[in-house]
């Protein structure tokens, strides 16, 4: 038992200094920069300057957000340089965030609709709007991060010879 627990400790370790790990790590960090940025802007939109509803708050904030989700998570992320490919990067981002943003959306729209039957505080309604944003986007983290490195930012492979 506690040779295996030091055999995976050691894996740990060892995935630690991959790139991979590195990949992660910095779309990790691209997400919290993304989240920041939505929460706030979902807060300011909804509460400060009441735009309008929580769930139009929300598809302002999440697509303002998107803009530097996109570029950091290409350059920084990824390492990609250079001119974006409208087809097989620009489109399928955009693709891949809307579906995000309607999924946060409709989460965001329920949670304040039920908060304002059931809990009649702008406190606890405000946690439900922004909790079920941050919630919706936390259980597509991991699917997007497979999309991002396995189909949209894969770098072309050099054949040898070519």
């Amino acid at each position: 038992m506690a040779l295996d627990m030091r055999t995976r400790v050691e894996r740990v370790r060892e995935f630690r200094s991959t790139p991979g790990f590195a990949k992660l790590w910095r779309y990790a960090t691209v997400s919290v920069v993304s989240t920041v940025l939505t929460l706030g802007g979902l807060y300011l939109f909804f509460r400060v300057l009441k735009v309008g509803s929580a769930a139009e708050s929300n598809v302002l904030a999440a697509s303002i957000a998107t803009v530097p989700s996109y570029y950091l998570n290409r350059s920084w992320a990824w390492g990609k340089t250079g001119k974006s490919h409208v087809m097989r990067e620009v489109l399928p981002f955009w693709v891949i965030a809307g579906v995000s943003l309607v999924l946060s959306t409709v989460a965001v729209g329920i949670a304040d609709r039920e908060a304002r039957l059931h809990l009649h505080s702008h406190f606890l309604e405000t946690v439900a709007v922004e909790g079920a944003n941050f919630g919706t986007y936390a259980v597509i983290w991991i699917g997007k991060f497979l999309l991002f490195n396995n189909v949209l930012f894969v770098k072309p492979s050099v054949e040898p010879g070519a």
